[in-house]
């Protein structure tokens, strides 16, 4: 079950929102828990049983870890902690890449070792890290292990984050799992933020996707039809994961729970250091907390913070998906931001703003490019169209007069003035006048959103391999 359905808008969520506000509050991480199982199981239900697994595994490590460090042995809660990690990429591991490393296999030695044909289960490349990052902080001290498993199997299984992040950290919402309180301005907030989110999914990427998805079918585009699919893809890509961002930031929001924020307007970034400040936040902090600072950081020497800036940027990448593509585009993204740390970021510093705003665009465009294919070959002769063959054409000349008008509506949504506008007319309006015309466009936005469902129209989900 995805966000972007009939069944979860008119039904699911309906019937959960309901059940949860009459529930004795004691029993919500229980409902919680329950109504998440049956989103995750919808379409595949024995997958469960491996997040189950990895749910039940975390939650004794977390007691064991706790119960190590209260006696004073170190060595015990160590021993513990490895067994966690370990567990966890075991199981990533196993489902994500056995295949993949198989298929290497085969092809650098010639063998004929047959693939297991293993589908990847939704959302583990998430749930795992984020049950790793929990007893990785249990040991550190930063958070006291969870004796209640109905509240840890809540926060694993919590479906507003599941499948598609972001990747929530226990330890910021420990205190909402056993302590929030709901209110009706914050449901009435969080709702208000699903729908935008909705919107953002299914009004602009789902656009952006069909129009990628046509352009990227021709064999021998111009460089203009090239670059606008391309453009398209990096649209769509965007409020794509943006927009389910924003749907489980506003459904945790409805439920009592505060998730972090997981974009922050990527596209108005001048330097590429700057865009991984602003796009999935969640992932890059977790990178940042549980790899790169373990290897030492910026605290032992340039030479080595340029080596662990390679290492994790390797790692993005693979955790992406299994296969070369995506270890390209994080090596990609890795040289980038170390040759940024080096010096490029001080000859940028010397550029007018707007240059370094098309440098950062040119560079990040670029890289979804090598993301949406996963033949690094045909990635590589689409890079070609963008900057060699027939110019203009005649197809170049219907997308732009067909698409034109919604790369330019995506392009606007993709910054921060309609927000700005919003803010300003949150100062000037009555209060009751801004409340009907909020509830208006909410009311707009669902109505098409949920059109567009019903008409059965293109509604991918990019997630699969995650």
């Amino acid at each position: 079950m995805v966000f972007s359905s009939t069944t979860f808008l008119l039904a699911f969520l309906p019937l959960v929102a309901i059940l949860y506000y009459i529930c004795p509050r004691k029993l919500r991480n229980a409902l919680l828990l329950v109504f998440s199982l049956l989103f995750y199981g919808w379409g595949e239900p024995k997958y469960i049983l491996i997040m189950l697994f990895s749910t039940v595994f975390d939650y004794c490590n977390g007691l064991a870890i706790g119960h190590f460090r209260a006696k004073g042995r170190e060595g015990g809660a160590k021993a513990v902690l490895i067994v966690s990690v370990v567990g966890n990429l075991a199981i990533l591991g196993f489902f994500k890449y056995t295949d993949f490393a198989i298929d290497n296999l085969n092809g650098l030695l010639g063998t004929a070792i047959p693939a297991l044909g293993l589908l990847l289960p939704i959302g583990i490349s998430f749930y795992t890290f984020q049950t790793m990052s929990y007893t990785i902080d249990v040991y550190r001290g930063l958070v006291p292990p969870q004796r209640n498993i109905i509240d840890f199997g809540a926060y694993v299984t919590l479906f507003p984050q599941l499948i598609a992040g972001p990747i929530v950290q226990y330890k910021t919402v420990a205190y909402d799992l056993e302590h929030r309180r709901e209110t009706l301005p914050q449901a009435s907030e969080g709702l208000q933020r699903f729908v935008i989110g909705l919107g953002k999914k299914v009004l602009l990427a789902n656009q952006m996707g069909a129009i990628w998805e046509d352009i990227s079918a021709m064999s021998s585009p111009s460089v203009t039809t090239a670059w606008l699919g391309a453009l398209a893809f990096t649209f769509q890509i965007y409020f794509d994961f943006s927009g389910y961002s924003d749907m489980a930031i506003g459904l945790g929001r409805f439920f009592g729970f505060h998730f972090l924020e997981n974009f922050n307007y990527p596209y108005e970034s001048r330097t590429v250091t700057e865009f991984w400040r602003r796009w999935h936040i969640s992932l890059s902090t977790w990178f940042r907390e549980y790899v790169y600072i373990p290897l030492g950081g910026n605290r032992k020497g340039l030479g080595r913070q340029l080596v662990n800036i390679t290492i994790v940027w390797f790692l993005t990448g693979l955790w992406h998906g299994a296969s070369w593509n995506f270890v390209l585009w994080g090596v990609y993204f890795g040289v980038l931001l170390v040759l940024e740390k080096l010096f490029l970021l001080k000859l940028l510093k010397k550029l007018p703003a707007a240059l370094r705003h098309v440098y950062a665009l040119l560079l990040i465009t670029l890289s979804w490019t090598l993301f949406a294919f996963t033949d690094i070959s045909a990635g590589f002769a689409w890079l070609g169209s963008m900057f060699s063959g027939v110019l203009f054409d005649s197809d170049s000349v219907y997308l732009l007069l067909t698409y034109g008008p919604m790369l330019l509506l995506c392009a606007f949504a993709a910054t921060p003035i309609g927000k700005r506008i919003y803010d300003w007319l949150n100062g000037h309006l009555k209060q009751g006048v801004l409340t009907v015309a909020d509830c208006g466009g909410m009311l707009c936005v669902l109505a098409a959103a949920a059109a567009y469902l019903v008409s059965g129209s293109y509604n991918p989900f990019l997630y699969f391999r995650f």
